[in-house]
C-alpha cells in the first residue's frame, strides 16, 4: 500500500546513503534521498486530498507483530486518518524541498552523503511518530527524531558551539521525555492498553476518576495529561523547556527549516491533538496547556525583537508560533491548532530557507547589521521572504475574504480564544494580540535591516573570517545599547552579494505558493468541516460557531496591531535609524533583559549546570578516585606489590631453601588430613 512506501522509502534511502557514504560520489546519496522524499511527498498529497474531498476512510495498516507479554500486546501498525494525512503532507513536502535546497546550500561540504542520510533518517522517524497506532510506537518515533536532531544540530562536529548545542538539545529533551514516559506508563496502568484508539474510546468514562499520586488524591486524567504535556513542552520548546531551540541554529540552515520550524517542533502539538479526547476530560491539564502556550507566545516574541542573528529571530518566531498552536488546543480548538501547524510549515520553512539564501549570498554572515539594500542584489530571495513575512504577520482583510496563510490560521486562533468566553481564554486572546504586534515588528525589522537601507556589508577582512566560519558578532554577550547601531560598517569594499542557485530558489518558489494560498484554500475545511476531521481529533462545533460570532473589533485586532508593528519598524529602521539606539539606551535594564532571553540560560546554569558539575566532581574525586580506585584497582595493586616484596624473600636460589619449604608444606598437608 502507498502508506508503506511513504513511510519506509526514506528509511531505505537513508540506509543506502549512509552505507555508501564516501564509496560513491556525493551526487548518488543526494539523488537517492531526494528522489525518495519527492516520491513520498507525491504519494502523500492524494491521501490528504481524498480526506478533504470526503472520499477516504480511516484505516490501520499492520506491519508486524511487535510485543506479546501478558496483558501488554500491540503490533507495529500504521494509522491513517485525517490527522495523519495532514502531517504526511507537511513532513514530506517540507522535507523533499529541504533535500532539494540542500543540493545548493551544502554543495561545498565534504560530508554531503552523511548529511543527506541524516535528513532522510529524521524524516522516517517523524513519519513513524505521526502514523503510530499505539503509544509505544509513537515514543519510538519521538526518540528517533530526538536522535536525528542531535546528529543534525551537531553535524559540524568540529565546531565546539555546534557540539554544545546538540548536547543541550538532547539533554533538555530528555527532561521532557521523562514526563512523556511517565505519562505513557500511567496511561497503560489506568487503561491496561497502549492502543491509541482503545484509550481514546475509554477516556470519556474516566472523567472525574481519582488516583493516589505522591501521597495526594488527584484526578487521574489531569495527572496523565500533564505528564504527557511535559513531553510536548520539551519537543515543542515551550516556556521552561525552550532553551534548546535557539541554540539549535548552530546546525546547517536546511536543518533549521526541516526540524526546528516545520516538523519536529510540531510533534508536541500533534500529540496533544491526537490525544485530544483524553485532554478534554482533564480541565486542569487544558488550563496548563493554555497558560503555557500563551506565556510562550509572548515570551518568545519579546526576545525576537532584540536579536541580531537572522536565524535566531526566526527561531524565536517559531517558539512564539508554537505557543499559538498550544493555547488554541488548550481552549479546545484542536482544528485551529492543526490549521496553524499546517500553514506555519509553509511560511516558516520559507523564511528559514530564505534566510539561508541570504546567508549564502553574504558568505555565511548571519548578523543583520552587516546586511542592507540586498533586495537589489538578490531579488528572488527578497520576494520569497516578502511572501513569508506577509504570511507570518497575518496580512489580510476579513470582509474581503482574502489574506495570506497566517491571516487565516493565526487570526482564527485569536478569535477562538476570545470566543471561548473564559478568563483563561481572555488571557490567551490578549497575549495573542500583543504577540501579533511584536511578530509584525520583529518580522518587518528583519526585512528592513536585510533588504532596505544603506549597504552595510563587512569589509574584505570580515568577509574572509566569515568564509572560514571565524566571525564573531561585536559585543556578543553584553546586549548594551551599542547593539542597536544598525550601521557598524558602511560601503561595499568591492564585495557584491549573489543570488542563490536554482536548487535553492525552486524550493523558495514552491513554499511561497503555500505561504500565499494555503490558508485561503483550506480554511473552510480545517475550521468548519467536522466531517473532515472525523474521529481523528475532538471537534468542538459550538466553539467554532462562537469564533465566527465574535465582534468585528476582535476580527480586526490582529490586522490593526500588524499595521502598528509595520509602522514602528519602518520608522525605526528606515526613516530614522537613530531611534533603536536611543530607545535601547533609555530602556537600559529592560532591553538587556530581553536581549539576554530573560536570563533563562543563566538561571538554568546556576540552578542545574553548576550543581550538576559540583556533584559530578564529588563523585569523581571522592567516589571514583577516593574510594573505588583507592580500594579497588589501586588498592589491589598495592597489595600485590607489597606481597611480591615478601614473596621475593623466599626466592633465594638455594636448593636447600626450596627443600625446606616443600617439607614444611608436606608436614602441613599431612597434619590437615590427620587432624
Amino acid at each position: 500500500m502507498e502508506i508503506l512506501v511513504i513511510v519506509f522509502l526514506p528509511l531505505v534511502a537513508a540506509i543506502v546513503a549512509g552505507l555508501t557514504n564516501k564509496a560513491a560520489p556525493p551526487v548518488f546519496a543526494k539523488a537517492i534521498t531526494t528522489g525518495a522524499l519527492f516520491v513520498s511527498a507525491a504519494l502523500s498529497w492524494p491521501i490528504f486530498l481524498s480526506f478533504v474531498n470526503g472520499t477516504a476512510e480511516p484505516s490501520v495498516v499492520p506491519v508486524l507483530t511487535w510485543v506479546q507479554s501478558g496483558t501488554l500486546a500491540f503490533d507495529w501498525a500504521l494509522r491513517v486518518d485525517t490527522l495523519t494525512a495532514v502531517m504526511l503532507v507537511v513532513i514530506n513536502t517540507v522535507s523533499a524541498l529541504v533535500h532539494l535546497y540542500s543540493w545548493g546550500y551544502m554543495e561545498e561540504d565534504p560530508d554531503q552523503p552523511r548529511f543527506f542520510a541524516y535528513l532522510s533518517l529524521f524524516t522516517f522517524a517523524m513519519l513513524m511518530l505521526v502514523t503510530a497506532d499505539n503509544l509505544v510506537q509513537m515514543f519510538f518515533g519521538w526518540e528517533g527524531v530526538g536522535l536525528a536532531s542531535y546528529l543534525l544540530i551537531g553535524f559540524w562536529f568540529k565546531k565546539p558551539s555546534a557540539n554544545a548545542a546538540a548536547i543541550k538539545a538532547f539533554v533538555v529533551n530528555r527532561v521532557g521525555d521523562l514526563g512523556f514516559m511517565l505519562g505513557i506508563f500511567g496511561t497503560y496502568l489506568v487503561f491496561d492498553t497502549v492502543s491509541i484508539s482503545e484509550i481514546l474510546a475509554a477516556a470519556p468514562g474516566m472523567s472525574g476518576a481519582t488516583i493516589g499520586f505522591l501521597g495526594y488524591t488527584v484526578y487521574t486524567m489531569d495527572v496523565l495529561c500533564i505528564l504527557l504535556f511535559i513531553g510536548a513542552m520539551g519537543k515543542s520548546a515551550q516556556l521552561g523547556l525552550h532553551t534548546w531551540l535557539p541554540d539549535a541554529m548552530e546546525g546547517p540552515t536546511p536543518v533549521s527549516a526541516l526540524i526546528h520550524a516545520a516538523t519536529m517542533v510540531t510533534a508536541g502539538v500533534f500529540m496533544v491533538c491526537r490525544l485530544s479526547p483524553m485532554f478534554e476530560t482533564a480541565p486542569v491539564a487544558l488550563a496548563m496547556v493554555t497558560f503555557i502556550g500563551a506565556a510562550t507566545c509572548i515570551f518568545a516574541a519579546t526576545v525576537g525583537t532584540t536579536q541580531w542573528d537572522i536565524k535566531r529571530v526566526i527561531a524565536y518566531s517559531t517558539c512564539s508560533q508554537l505557543g499559538y498552536m498550544f493555547f488554541a488546543a488548550g481552549v479546545g480548538a484542536y482544528g485551529a491548532a492543526m490549521f496553524h501547524l499546517f500553514t506555519h510549515a509553509f511560511f516558516k520553512a520559507l523564511l528559514f530557507l530564505g534566510a539561508g539564501s541570504v546567508i549564502h549570498a553574504m558568505h555565511h554572515e548571519q548578523d543583520m547589521r552587516y546586511y542592507g539594500n540586498l533586495r537589489k542584489h538578490i531579488p528572488l530571495t527578497f520576494w520569497a521572504m516578502m511572501a513569508g513575512t506577509l504570511a507570518i504577520t497575518g496580512v489580510g482583510i476579513y470582509h474581503l475574504g482574502a489574506g495570506f496563510a497566517g491571516f487565516w490560521s493565526k487570526d482564527a486562533i485569536i478569535e477562538v480564544a476570545y470566543g471561548r468566553g473564559t478568563e483563561l481564554g481572555q488571557f490567551a486572546f490578549w497575549m495573542g494580540v500583543f504577540a501579533a504586534l511584536l511578530t509584525s515588528f520583529y518580522s518587518w525589522r528583519l526585512m528592513f535591516l536585510t533588504f532596505w537601507g544603506k549597504p552595510r556589508w563587512a569589509d574584505s577582512e570580515h568577509i574572509q573570517h566569515a568564509v572560514h566560519g571565524q566571525h564573531e558578532t561585536p559585543d556578543e554577550e553584553h546586549g548594551d545599547a551599542a547593539h542597536e547601531d544598525v550601521h557598524p560598517h558602511e560601503g561595499t569594499a568591492g564585495y557584491h552579494p549573489h543570488e542563490s542557485p536554482l536548487t535553492m530558489l525552486i524550493p523558495l518558489g514552491l513554499l511561497s505558493i503555500g505561504a500565499v494560498f494555503a490558508g485561503q484554500l483550506f480554511a473552510p475545511t480545517f475550521l468548519d468541516d467536522a466531517a473532515f476531521w472525523g474521529s481523528s481529533i475532538f471537534y468542538n462545533a459550538p466553539l467554532i460557531d462562537a469564533m465566527h460570532a465574535v465582534p468585528y473589533w476582535v476580527k480586526y485586532s490582529a490586522l490593526i496591531v500588524m499595521l502598528i508593528g509595520l509602522f514602528v519598524a519602518w520608522l525605526a529602521y528606515v526613516k530614522d535609524t537613530s531611534i533603536p539606539g536611543k530607545t535601547a539606551e533609555q530602556l537600559g535594564p529592560i532591553y538587556r533583559f530581553l536581549y539576554n532571553k530573560w536570563y533563562f540560560d543563566e538561571l538554568y546554569h546556576y540552578l542545574f549546570v553548576v550543581p550538576a558539575f559540583w556533584l559530578g566532581r564529588q563523585f569523581w574525586k571522592l567516589g571514583d578516585i577516593g574510594m573505588i580506585d583507592r580500594f579497588g584497582p589501586n588498592g589491589i595493586a598495592w597489595v600485590v606489590e607489597k606481597g611480591s616484596v615478601g614473596a621475593r624473600k623466599f626466592q633465594t636460589g638455594y636448593l636447600y631453601s626450596y627443600a625446606l619449604v616443600m617439607l614444611l608444606g608436606l608436614v602441613a598437608a599431612i597434619t590437615w588430613v590427620l587432624f
